[in-house]
């Protein structure tokens, strides 16, 4: 079974960083789309970047902000966060698929609150 295991979360001051990883086993994130989503409550979840073959996408709202990286070697994928917003608050799933919108396998997310 593949499994995904966030870390990083945790409560920042607007303006503030955070780093998120996402250990992956049972694939190699080198061979796969892996990608950050985020769920505020209330809120539809919501893409937030992804890394693969073609390079990283990012939505337009953190664009300058964060930045995903991958380490093959620790088959894990890292989300660094800077100058964070109120609005950044949720909670953030990674995911690893085939290609993008089909990923097949989630983690159980990790709570990112910012406060005001």
């Amino acid at each position: 079974q593949v499994q995904l295991a966030e870390s990083g979360g945790g409560l920042v001051q607007a303006g503030g960083s955070l780093t998120l990883s996402c250990t992956v086993s049972g694939r190699s994130v080198s061979g796969y789309v892996v990608g950050w989503f985020r769920q505020a409550p209330g809120k539809e979840r919501e893409f937030v970047a992804c890394i693969s073959w073609f390079g990283t996408q990012y939505t337009d709202s953190v664009k300058g902000r964060f930045t995903i990286s991958r380490d093959n070697a620790r088959n894990m994928v890292t989300l660094q966060m800077n100058s964070l917003k109120p609005k950044d608050t949720a909670v953030y799933y990674c995911a690893t698929g085939r290609a993008v919108n089909e990923y097949d396998y989630w983690g159980q997310g990790t709570q990112v609150t910012v406060s005001s």
